[in-house]
């Protein structure tokens, strides 16, 4: 993947991650276009850093990921990095699970649905561009699980398997295959607050575009990337463990 001179459609990009991405992309000579579910978020972003692109996707919804691909493909022919970042995340106590399945089943929807739809969608467009790539934002609970927010864990594992595959499939392709591990970050993921003991957010992306142009296929930060090597049991322990002080906490 080259540094500069991309085209790169990012997923949840008003806020968060995904913004923060986007301004370095920004700063080191690409065009970017970022997408999310509020208008309002979007049109702060592109105040914020002139040269932004903006519109207004619920990667949730089918129909309006279709309309993306259309759109993005139309109006930016030469689009060679997809970045699928979006997402939600819900605390759920499954012992206590009062709410309706829709208000369970849209967070499986934006974070597993959309990446693997964008991505079938995207990857014939990808195959005829130049150093086309697609970055999978999914998480270190996908290797040892958050049991507070069991689904999110479980659609992040989901991801995290999909993008193995999906990088074997296009080993011979041309299309990069990239796969971004993040820990907590000092977000307003999951609602205002609840992450400002996770790590900088700053930091955190300048570790991680920088290591985008590595050649490497994992990109970490704090540990996560590690997690890939520990075994099943060692996992599922070290989730007992992180449930118990979240617990205490």
């Amino acid at each position: 993947m080259k540094r500069d001179g991309n085209t790169v459609l990012i997923t949840g990009g008003a806020s968060g991650i995904g913004l923060a991405l986007a301004e370095r992309f920004l700063k080191t000579g690409n065009t970017v276009i970022v997408c999310g579910r509020r208008h309002e978020k979007l049109q702060e972003a592109a105040t914020t850093f002139p040269g932004l692109h903006i519109k207004v996707c619920d990667v949730s919804d089918t129909s309006q990921r279709q309309e993306l691909l259309e759109w993005a493909t139309r109006e930016f022919p030469q689009l060679n990095v997809l970045i699928n970042n979006a997402g939600i995340q819900q605390r759920v106590d499954l012992l206590d699970a009062k709410d309706e399945w829709e208000y369970y089943q849209k967070e499986i929807q934006s974070n597993f649905d959309a990446p693997v739809h964008l991505t079938m969608l995207f990857v014939p467009h990808l195959r005829k561009q130049q150093h086309a790539a697609i970055i999978n934002v999914s998480s270190g609970l996908a290797i040892t699980p958050g049991a507070w927010v069991p689904i999110y864990s479980a659609t992040k594992a989901a991801l995290h398997s999909f993008t193995v595959s999906l990088r074997i499939q296009l080993a011979d392709t041309g299309v990069e295959v990239l796969e971004v591990l993040p820990p907590a970050v000092n977000t307003d993921l999951g609602g205002v607050g609840l992450h400002t003991f996770g790590a900088p957010l700053d930091d955190f992306a300048d570790s991680v575009f920088s290591e985008l142009f590595t050649g490497k296929q994992k990109i970490g930060y704090g540990g996560t990337e590690e997690r890939l090597l520990v075994s099943a049991r060692e996992a599922e322990e070290l989730s007992a463990k992180m449930y118990e002080g979240f617990m205490q906490r």
